[in-house]
């Protein structure tokens, strides 16, 4: 049995603040076998600012490419001490637009931490979408720092005020609140990191199809890694 495909890494600056953005084609060579764990995985709801369900992923995959991982988080990422996985879950979106919060209809940040890397490990091709990114208008942010969190809070609060709640639906491209500054674009095996402190929103493009079914649905494998 042979190892996996020969892995193919783009690394991006993207946006005004250069925040990177790392796309390796190829990943683990398991994609199968991923979704098969997927489909007989129990899951539960995603929690408030999710809209899905989730299900707990052995990560320990990643160990198929653990030399390019860390080289890739020190180089990158600039981790030089240490780095681990805080959380690993099959993820799928299910929420109808209409039943969306107002928080679930704009793009999101995951933590302020610089230390938190978003993993995100598509299984599906483009017809799932992908996963966008954005700048904030109203204050220019791309990135949500531990110093611009209250700032940025308090805009997105003031915008729901004087404009109201945004439309129910999931949120791509420019609006009068956000401006799109790069997207990825879904591939069976492809894996994006991010520092979760990036604005970022997945890829909807046809929310009559989503399901709760992991065989049928928008499945994919998502990651939390902290490094220091």
């Amino acid at each position: 049995m042979g190892g996996p495909p020969q892995a193919e890494v783009q690394v991006h600056r993207i946006g005004n603040e250069g925040e990177p953005l790392v796309i390796i084609d190829h990943f683990s060579g398991q994609v199968d076998r991923l979704r098969a764990m997927g489909a007989a995985a129990q899951y539960d709801e995603g929690g408030a600012a999710y809209p899905g369900v989730r299900a707990p992923a052995d990560a320990s995959y990643l160990d198929i490419r653990r030399e390019l991982m860390m080289k890739l988080v020190q180089d990158v990422f600039g981790v030089r001490q240490s780095i681990g996985c805080q959380v690993s879950a099959f993820s799928l979106v299910t929420v109808a637009e209409a039943e969306l919060s107002p928080v679930q209809r704009i793009p999101h940040y995951d933590a302020p931490d610089p230390g938190v890397i978003a993993v995100m490990h598509y299984l599906d091709g483009p017809e799932s979408g992908g996963t966008a990114f954005y700048r904030h208008k109203a204050t220019g942010f791309e990135a949500i720092t531990p110093e611009r969190e209250d700032a940025y809070e308090q805009a997105v609060a003031r915008e729901m005020s004087e404009k109201g709640e945004p439309l129910a639906h999931y949120h791509y491209g420019d609006s009068d609140r956000y401006e799109m500054i790069a997207a990825v674009e879904a591939r069976p095996d492809r894996m994006a990191l991010y520092r979760g402190r990036l604005l970022h929103s997945g890829i909807i493009p046809d929310a009559s199809k989503l399901s709760s079914d992991p065989s049928q649905g928008r499945l994919t494998v998502n990651m939390f890694l902290r490094g220091s």
